[in-house]
C-alpha cells in the first residue's frame, strides 16, 4: 500500500538535516553547560542515527584509563547499569573511540551473549565483572555508534548512540557526529566566553586561575557508602590547586584544604540521594592562595544491582568568569531592584499596619492610597463599595471629579471593568489603553476621563461576599509581573476586611453621633433673660459617643434653666441615658422644681439605671427681674463667672457626689450677677486630658476669657445697669468666644481628645425696671377690683390697650381665687418682655387645680378660663409661698378669646366689688 503523506509536506534529504543541526548547534552558543551540555549533544546524535537512545562516558588517565558513565537519554536504566564503568584499555566502542579519538561502530550482540568483539578479550560484560549477573539483553540487531568527545587537550569522553541497524552511518552523518563530539568536547573543556561588548577590564575577571585554553571539566566519583572520592586530572584545576598534592582521595585533600572548601560534596546531596533526582548547583570556593571563584556542579546517583543508592557521579566545572560577567552587568540592576523591593515590603508592612489600626472608610482609604501608590509607582486609586444595585465610591486620589461621578452612576449589571470584577470575584489587569478600548469599546472614553493608561481592577472580598472595588490606576502603559499580581490580589483581601470593619464601624458611630446630636438642641431658644452660644467637640476617632449634653429651658416670670452635664463612660448606653436625663430634667423644670429638689429626683433616676452609670450635672435657674441665680452642682466642674469688669471667679460650693452615687440633700449656692455678666459651663472633656489635671485646665480657662475679654470692644446695651467691659453683647460675639475658648484649651487636640467636650457660654440681661409692675392687694373681696383696676392703668401705660380686656379677667379671676381659697399677703406683678406676664403671689402651698364643673354648679370654672384665654399658665412655689402665673403674647398671631368664645359664663368673673 502507498504511502499516504499529508499535503504540503516534503521529506528532506539527510545532508539537507545534518546541515541543519549543524545550525542548531551554533544556535546553542555558550547557553549550555555541564549535563544540560551533554544530554542535548545525545539527543542530537540519537536523532540524526534514529537511534534507540544514547550514553556519555567521561574519562581521563587520573581514572586510570577507565571511562564513567555521566549521562544516559532513551535508555532505561536495566541496560545501562552494566555501563556505569567502562574499561580504558578494552575492546569495546566507547573505550575504543576514546583511545583512538575516531568514530567506532560495534554489534551490541556479542556483547549481549558474553562473546569477545573482533580483537577484545571475553569478559561478559562491559565493566569486565565475571559474576554472571546481566542486566538485561540488548534488542536484536542492535548496535552502539561512539565518537569521541574532543577538547583542547585531546579527547574527555565518548558519545554513544544505540541504533537499531549494523550498517554503518552515511558519510554525511558521520560528519555531523564527529561536529557533534568536537562541538560538545570543546565545551566541556572550557569555561564560559565573555561577552564581546564587555570593556577589557571586564574580559579579565578574577578568579579564573589559569589560562582559558588550559581550564577543563572535573569529573567526580563518590561512594557514598564509604566515603572515598576519585576525580579526573581537570578537578585540582578546576579548584586552583596543585595536581601534585593530591592523590585522587578525599582525606589527602582534607589536609590541604577545609571541609568547608568542598560544598558539592559535604552538602546539598541529600534530596538527589533520596530522590533519586539530578544534583545541580553552583558554590562560592576558597581558593589555598585567598582568591574565590565559583563552580558548578552537576550529579546524578547510581544505583547497586538492588537498588539501593551506591555512588554520586557527576562534574564539576569553572564558572568564575560568567558570575563575574553577569555581576559586571546585573549588579547595579540587582541592587536597583533590591532596594525597590525592599522599599516595597516596607510599604506593604506599613500599610498592613494601618489597615489593622483604621477604624473608619476615611482611614481605610488614605491608608491604602499612602501605600499602595509608592509601592508600585501608581498615580491613582479609588474604593467603591456596593450599596444595593451600584457602586458607591467612597474615597480616591490621583482620579479627577469626573471619572468618579462616572463610576456612581454605573449599575452593578454594567460591562465595566469595576462591575465585572466584582461579579466574577477575580482580579483584572489591563496593561494601556488600547487593549482596555479593545475589551470594553462601549466605554472607550474612560482612560482619557481618567487620565490613566494602566489598571489593576480589584475586587474586595470580605467573609466570602464582594464588598467592593479597587481600582489602582498607571500614568504610562504597564506590564504586570506575576509577583505584582499576586501581591496586589492579596492585599485586596486586607483592604476587603479593613474596609468591612470599618463600614460597620461607621455605620454604628454614624447612628450614635446622629442619635446624640440629635438629642442636644438643634438650636438654643432666643430669650429676653439670656444670650446664649454653645460647642460640642467629640473625642478622638478611636472613641466612641459620649453622654456629655446642655439644654437651656425657659421657666416662668423671665426666669431661665441652664443645665449641663456628663454621663460617665462612652457608648450608645451612654448616649441613651444622656437622653432620658436631658428629657427629664425638662419635664421636672416644667414642675418649676428647685435646683435641689430637681438633681434629688435625677439621682433617683440614675440610681435605678444600675451600678455601672453615673453622670455629673450642674443646674441653675437665672431670675432676670432680680438678677439672682441659684445653680446646684452633682460632681460637676463649677462655672465660670465672668463679670462686667473682666474679672473671673468660680463659685466655692460643695461639688456633691455625681448622680447615682449622691446623697440628698445636694447644696445650692446663691449669688446676684451684675448686668453683662457671662456664665461658662463646660465638660471636664474641656479642661481636663491625660496630660492636664482638672485645676490647670480651670486656671487656663479663666486666662483665654480674661485674654479674650480684654481684646473685645465695649459693649453698648441700651438698659444696662452697670458698665460692660466684655464687649460681648450679641450671639456672633459669643460664637467667636466659644471658637476661642476651645482653641484655646484644646490646640490640635480637636478630634484626638482623649474625652467629649461641651462648652456653654451664657450672658446674662436685666429685666429693666421700666417693664415691671408690682402692688400689693387686700386680702378682701375687692382685690379683684383693684387688680382690674392696677392692669388697666398699666397696660394703658404700655400701649398695650388691645390686652387690657384679657388681663383684667386673668388677675381677677387669679386674685378671686387667692381671696377665696388661700391666704395673703397677695401681690400683683406684671412683666413686660416678649410676653406679658400676669402674676398673682399669696401666702398659702396649696395648688389650684382645674375641675370640670357640672351644668348646675355655680362656680369651679376660673381656671378653665385662665387655661382658655392664657398662652401658658402654671403654679411655681417661693420661699414665702406660692405663684400663680400666666403668659400672652404680645403680638398674638390669633383673636384672644373672650368668655363667651369660649364656652365659659361670666358668672364667676362679675364683679366681686
Amino acid at each position: 500500500m502507498r504511502e499516504q503523506r499529508a499535503p504540503g509536506l516534503r521529506f528532506r534529504g539527510a545532508g539537507q538535516v545534518s546541515e541543519k543541526r549543524k545550525r542548531l548547534l551554533a544556535l546553542a552558543g555558550d547557553d549550555l553547560w555541564g549535563i544540560e551540555l551533554l544530554r542535548f549533544a545525545i539527543q542530537q546524535a540519537v536523532a540524526e542515527l534514529a537511534g534507540l537512545g544514547g550514553m556519555v562516558h567521561l574519562g581521563s588517565p587520573g581514572y586510570g584509563g577507565g571511562l564513567r558513565l555521566a549521562v544516559t537519554s532513551g535508555l532505561p536504566p536495566a541496560l545501562t547499569q552494566a555501563w556505569e564503568r567502562v574499561d580504558g584499555n578494552g575492546p569495546l566502542a566507547p573505550a575504543r573511540a576514546f583511545r583512538d579519538g575516531v568514530f567506532v561502530q560495534a554489534s551490541l550482540s556479542n556483547v549481549d551473549r558474553g562473546m569477545p568483539e573482533p580483537g577484545g578479550a571475553a569478559n561478559g560484560r562491559p565493566d569486565g565483572r565475571q559474576d554472571g549477573a546481566r542486566a538485561g539483553s540488548w534488542p536484536a540487531g542492535t548496535a552502539m555508534a561512539a565518537v569521541p568527545l574532543l577538547g583542547p587537550g585531546g579527547p574527555v569522553g565518548t558519545l554513544s548512540v544505540v541504533t537499531l541497524s549494523t550498517h554503518r552511518p552515511s558519510a554525511g552523518r558521520r560528519a555531523f557526529l564527529d561536529t557533534l563530539g568536537r562541538w560538545a568536547g570543546e565545551r566541556l573543556g572550557k569555561s564560559s566566553t565573555p561577552d564581546p561588548a564587555l570593556t577589557e577590564q571586564q574580559e579579565q575577571p578574577t578568579g579564573s586561575h589559569l589560562p582559558q585554553e588550559l581550564q577543563a571539566v572535573g569529573t567526580w566519583d563518590w561512594d557514598i557508602r564509604t566515603g572515598d572520592i576519585s576525580w579526573n586530572d581537570a578537578m585540582p584545576t578546576v579548584l586552583g590547586l596543585d595536581p601534585d598534592t593530591v592523590d585522587g582521595r578525599i582525606d589527602t585533600w582534607m589536609g590541604t584544604i577545609h571541609p568547608e572548601d568542598l560544598p558539592w560534596v559535604l552538602s546539598d546531596m541529600d534530596e538527589a540521594i533520596y530522590t533519586g533526582r539530578m544534583h545541580s548547583t553552583e558554590y562560592r570556593v576558597c581558593h589555598p592562595d585567598g582568591t574565590t571563584g565559583w563552580v558548578r556542579v552537576r550529579g546524578r546517583l547510581v544505583r547497586d544491582d538492588h537498588g539501593e543508592p551506591a555512588r554520586m557521579i557527576g562534574t564539576l566545572w569553572d564558572v568564575s568568569r560568567t558570575h563575574d560577567v553577569l555581576d559586571a552587568i546585573t549588579e547595579p540592576q540587582a541592587r536597583n531592584a533590591e532596594s525597590s523591593s525592599a522599599e516595597r515590603a516596607s510599604h506593604i508592612r506599613r500599610l498592613a499596619g494601618a489597615l489593622a489600626e483604621a477604624v473608619t472608610v476615611r482611614d481605610v482609604v488614605a491608608a491604602s492610597a499612602d501605600h499602595i501608590l509608592p509601592s508600585f509607582g501608581a498615580s491613582g486609586l479609588m474604593l467603591a463599595l456596593l450599596e444595593g444595585e451600584h457602586l458607591r465610591p467612597v474615597g480616591s486620589t490621583g482620579y479627577p471629579k469626573e471619572f468618579v461621578d462616572r463610576i456612581a452612576q454605573m449599575p452593578v449589571s454594567w460591562g465595566f471593568p469595576i462591575t465585572v470584577v466584582l461579579r466574577e470575584r477575580t482580579p483584572m489587569f489591563i496593561s494601556s489603553s488600547e487593549e482596555y478600548v479593545e475589551r470594553y469599546p462601549a466605554t472607550a472614553d474612560i482612560p482619557a476621563v481618567g487620565g490613566k493608561q494602566a489598571w489593576a481592577f480589584l475586587p474586595l472580598i470580605a467573609s466570602g461576599r464582594p464588598v467592593g472595588s479597587c481600582v489602582v490606576g498607571f500614568t504610562d502603559p504597564r506590564q504586570f509581573t506575576g509577583v505584582e499580581r499576586n501581591l496586589l490580589t492579596t492585599l485586596s483581601g486586607l483592604i476587603a476586611q479593613a474596609m468591612e470593619r470599618a463600614r460597620l464601624y461607621d455605620r454604628e458611630h454614624t447612628r450614635a453621633r446622629e442619635l446624640q446630636r440629635g438629642l442636644l438642641p438643634r438650636e438654643l431658644p432666643r430669650l429676653p433673660a439670656v444670650t446664649a452660644a454653645a460647642r460640642y467637640l467629640p473625642a478622638g476617632k478611636d472613641m466612641e459617643v459620649g453622654g456629655d449634653w446642655y439644654d437651656i429651658i425657659p421657666l416662668s416670670a423671665d426666669r431661665v434653666a441652664i443645665v449641663i452635664g456628663d454621663v460617665m463612660g462612652h457608648g450608645v448606653a451612654e448616649a441613651v441615658t444622656m437622653a432620658r436625663l436631658r428629657t427629664a430634667v425638662r419635664t421636672l423644670a416644667d414642675l418649676e422644681l428647685s435646683p435641689d429638689e430637681l438633681l434629688s429626683h435625677l439621682n433617683d433616676l440614675v440610681s435605678e439605671l444600675g451600678d455601672d452609670f453615673y453622670a455629673t450635672c450642674l443646674y441653675l435657674v437665672y431670675d432676670a427681674t432680680t438678677r439672682s441665680c441659684v445653680l446646684t452642682r452633682a460632681g460637676h466642674p463649677p462655672p465660670a463667672v465672668v463679670r462686667p469688669d473682666g474679672t473671673v471667679l468660680f463659685p466655692e460650693a460643695d461639688p456633691n457626689s455625681p448622680l447615682g452615687a449622691a446623697a440628698p440633700p445636694f447644696d445650692t449656692v446663691e449669688m446676684e450677677l451684675p448686668e453683662g455678666s457671662l456664665l461658662v459651663l463646660y465638660t471636664d472633656g474641656l479642661v481636663e486630658s491625660s496630660t492636664m489635671d482638672i485645676d490647670q485646665g480651670m486656671a487656663q480657662l479663666a486666662r483665654a476669657l480674661r485674654g479674650t475679654i480684654s481684646g473685645a470692644p465695649a459693649g453698648h446695651r441700651e438698659h444696662a445697669a452697670e458698665p460692660d467691659a466684655t464687649g460681648l453683647d450679641c450671639l456672633e460675639c459669643l460664637e467667636s468666644l466659644c471658637d476661642s475658648i476651645t482653641a484655646a484649651l484644646l490646640p490640635g487636640r480637636q478630634g484626638t481628645a482623649d474625652d467629649d467636650a461641651a462648652l456653654l457660654v451664657v450672658r446674662t440681661h436685666a429685666l429693666p425696671s421700666d417693664d415691671m409692675a408690682t402692688w400689693p392687694l387686700p386680702e378682701h373681696p375687692k382685690a379683684a377690683g383693684e387688680a382690674r383696676e392696677h392692669v388697666r392703668a398699666q397696660l394703658s401705660a404700655w400701649h398695650l390697650d388691645d390686652l387690657s380686656m384679657t388681663t383684667e379677667l386673668l388677675a381677677s379671676e387669679l386674685v378671686g381665687n387667692v381671696v377665696r381659697h388661700a391666704k395673703g399677703p397677695i401681690h400683683l406683678r406684671l412683666l413686660r418682655t416678649d410676653v406679658l406676664t400676669c402674676e398673682v403671689s399669696d401666702g398659702s402651698l396649696t395648688t389650684p387645680r382645674i375641675r370640670r364643673a357640672a351644668e348646675t354648679d355655680e362656680g369651679g370654672r376660673g381656671l378653665q378660663l385662665v387655661a382658655a384665654i392664657s398662652r401658658r399658665w402654671g403654679t411655681r412655689y417661693t420661699a414665702t409661698g406660692k405663684s400663680i402665673w400666666t403668659e400672652q403674647p404680645l403680638n398674638p398671631e390669633s383673636p384672644t378669646l373672650i368668655p363667651e368664645q369660649a364656652g365659659l359664663d361670666l358668672y364667676d368673673l362679675l364683679d366681686d366689688e
